[in-house]
């Protein structure tokens, strides 16, 4: 089948948060989901499943545990038991749940800014001290510096919050960095709670690894993270889960969810079962036309957006902009909604390492794109000829 993702959709009129947030006249490319129709088969499943009208409780969703397995082994060759898998309503629950997990209130979580904001609030939220370990840019790429990274590490650090492929600079790590941040984490008995919901969507040249994969013995001290979510657009039916295999580390998680987070929601089982078992059509598209927005994208910004820089994601749909050389009057995000009624994430939501930035979702039609960019390069140009007078 071949899947058309020029054709808009109306959102707008629809019940979409990403849409109807800062009103009709704005073009939104914040939050992090597609402006595409999900895959055919996925539609086709949930329409099934309406079908039969009754909507109790869902027994165990074998078939997809099943399918969740044999994914982690086709694609990275990483071979886990049914059992690993807990399933969540969304990777943030997940965030929650391992900072309640692991260690006590008061011991530190690390996280990497500027980093999705969930990752920052997460600790607080479980009476943990948050600890930053802050990524930086080396030319037109981040880079983790190992050294730094292990001088955050301190005597209460009990759990790393880590995000591959990273939300907002869009780097997937290559397998000797995350064998370097396994090994240090592992000397300095950290669990490591991997973000993994972006792993499907990664670029030419890129491959996924998950660090789980890495070695049984990083295995044992890595909860992972995953859903179908980002991947097929449906992040509205929330459905994630874990993959937990050191059994002592599975049951502290689950404690820690016990009346707070129980399972995923019974039509999000459905479509994620079709989405891993026939959205590979659709997913290999998809990718296809980010791959060629993203290039877009990139090619607008250096010709037509003077004093801003892309940092070219290696994964996700989502691109960083340094927009501290633009002249731009306060925050970013703030002067691209008011001047161009451009919707961007603001940068400094992020953490440390964010100020001056914003974050683009180019998920979207190339006519939303280029008609956002559009506004994007008259406001610059009308903000440089004020300055000019």
């Amino acid at each position: 089948m071949q899947y058309d993702f020029d054709q808009p959709i109306d959102r707008l009129h629809s019940d979409s948060s990403k849409w109807r947030h800062h009103g009709a006249d704005v073009l939104p490319l914040w939050v992090a989901d597609m402006d595409f129709c999900s895959p055919g088969p996925v539609i086709r499943a949930l329409q099934e499943r309406v079908a039969h009208g009754v909507f109790g409780y869902a027994s165990d969703p074998g078939a997809l545990r099943q399918a969740i397995q044999a994914r982690l082994e086709a694609l990275y060759g990483w071979m886990i038991a049914i059992d690993d898998i807990l399933f969540l309503p969304g990777v943030i629950a997940g965030f929650n749940v391992a900072c309640r997990a692991i260690g006590e209130p008061g011991d530190g979580v690390l996280v990497q800014p500027p980093v999705y904001p969930p990752c920052l609030s997460a600790p607080a939220n479980a009476g943990r001290a948050l600890q930053c370990a802050q990524i930086r840019p080396q030319g037109q790429r981040y880079e983790i510096d190992m050294d730094e990274f292990k001088a955050a590490i301190l005597q209460r650090t009990r759990l790393f919050l880590f995000c591959n492929p990273h939300n907002p600079i869009g780097r997937v790590y290559e397998r000797g960095e995350l064998a370097r941040l396994a090994e240090i984490s592992l000397r300095h008995d950290l669990v490591i709670c991997s973000d993994e919901i972006h792993c499907d969507l990664v670029f030419t040249g890129h491959r996924h690894v998950p660090i789980a994969s890495l070695a049984p013995e990083v295995a044992q001290h890595t909860i992972t993270l995953l859903a179908p979510s980002k991947t097929y657009n449906i992040a509205g039916l929330h459905c994630a889960f874990a993959v937990i295999q050191n059994p002592d580390l599975r049951q502290a998680f689950s404690a820690a969810a016990a009346g707070v987070s129980h399972g995923a929601n019974l039509l999000g089982y459905v479509a994620a079962l079709a989405a891993y078992q026939h959205g590979q059509e659709w997913l290999d598209q998809v990718l296809a036309y980010m791959e060629a927005n993203r290039e877009f994208l990139r090619q607008y910004v250096t010709d037509h957006l003077p004093g801003i820089r892309i940092v070219v994601p290696e994964g996700t749909y989502l691109a960083w902009l340094d927009c501290r050389d633009a002249l731009i009057p306060g925050q970013p995000g703030q002067f691209f909604l008011q001047q161009a009624r451009v919707a961007l994430n603001e940068g400094a939501t992020f953490g440390p390492g964010g100020e001056g930035f914003v974050r683009l979702n180019f998920a979207c039609t190339r006519s939303t794109l280029v008609s956002a960019l559009d506004r994007m390069r008259d406001a610059l140009a009308l903000c440089a000829s004020k300055a000019v007078l």
